[in-house]
């Protein structure tokens, strides 16, 4: 059985524009859809009195939100499973938690609870940069979210820990049936280059066939793979969050890797998927690469 594709819900516009994105998400690729809305209530409610049947006045609004974005989710294709929970632990942790079981974890860009001003959410944050999941943190402008390009960014890392986010992309390529553009950062540094005798004089040069020599390695199985998938291979020069960020203005879907390191707590995410998840404008999808 599929595992399902999870959302984190909380009665925010954003998370609702996450409802709405992760519907047609679960509809390309066959999956159910579960929509989680995390509360503290049932921790407390044997220590208040109650003299009714009545339920906590927390759970009243978490069943409403659930009963919305359900109905919301199902005008909007009812064809898809849709299943939903209320979850009793803090938001992040309990995405944390279901992400263990999930295809991915969808979330907004931020919660009722968070400071209008701030570009990305604490929950959201917290959730890319430490799920075992991929996670896509829906946020954009409105041809990004509606996904009129027809085009998914790759941001190409090494082929020694690039290849889930590589996987992920071609999937959603052949799911979406658009193309695929695949772009590889260079930067030529200050000081010198390894030696090369066809290549003195030229270090530009020099790291530009690099970076094309990297897209071959990474992208030779999946193309394979997934014949049918439209690829386009770029290498651009400067540090690749400014050059994926450029680029996100013509795409649907940004989907970059993150190494996971095994017993690490804290916030695992690199500077261009943190960049990405800011100021991006499409959804961006993170993807764990574990080694």
């Amino acid at each position: 059985m599929e595992l399902p594709l999870i959302v984190g819900v909380d009665g925010s516009e954003s998370s609702l524009v996450a409802v709405d994105w992760a519907v047609d998400e679960a509809a390309r690729h066959g999956l159910p859809l579960r929509l989680v809305y995390a509360s503290l209530w049932e921790r407390y409610e044997g220590a208040i009195p109650s003299s009714s049947a009545d339920r906590p006045s927390e759970q009243v609004p978490a069943d409403a939100i659930l009963v919305s974005a359900t109905e919301r989710a199902r005008r909007r294709n009812p064809e898809v499973k849709v299943s939903t929970e209320v979850v009793p632990e803090e938001a992040a942790s309990a995405l944390l938690h279901e992400g263990r079981n999930a295809s991915a974890l969808v979330t907004g860009t931020r919660g009722r609870g968070e400071l209008t001003g701030l570009l990305l959410g604490s929950v959201s944050l917290a959730v890319a940069a430490r799920a075992d999941c991929p996670v896509i943190v829906v946020r954009g402008d409105k041809a990004g979210l509606a996904g009129i390009h027809e085009r998914i960014l790759l941001g190409a890392g090494e082929p020694t820990t690039g290849g889930e986010a590589v996987r992920f992309a071609f999937r959603e390529a052949e799911a979406r049936r658009c193309t695929l553009d695949v772009v590889r950062a260079w930067r030529c540094p200050a000081h010198g280059i390894p030696e090369h005798p066809l290549l003195t004089g030229q270090p530009a040069h020099y790291h530009e066939e690099q970076a094309s020599a990297v897209l071959e390695a990474l992208l030779q199985d999946p193309m394979a793979d997934h014949p049918r998938v439209r690829v386009h291979r770029h290498t651009a020069e400067g540090p690749a969050r400014k050059v994926l960020l450029h680029l996100t203005a013509a795409a649907d879907l940004v989907i970059v890797g993150t190494h996971r390191r095994s017993g690490h707590l804290g916030l695992q995410l690199g500077r261009v998927g943190h960049a990405l998840l800011h100021h991006a404008q499409c959804p961006v999808a993170i993807v764990p690469e574990r080694g």
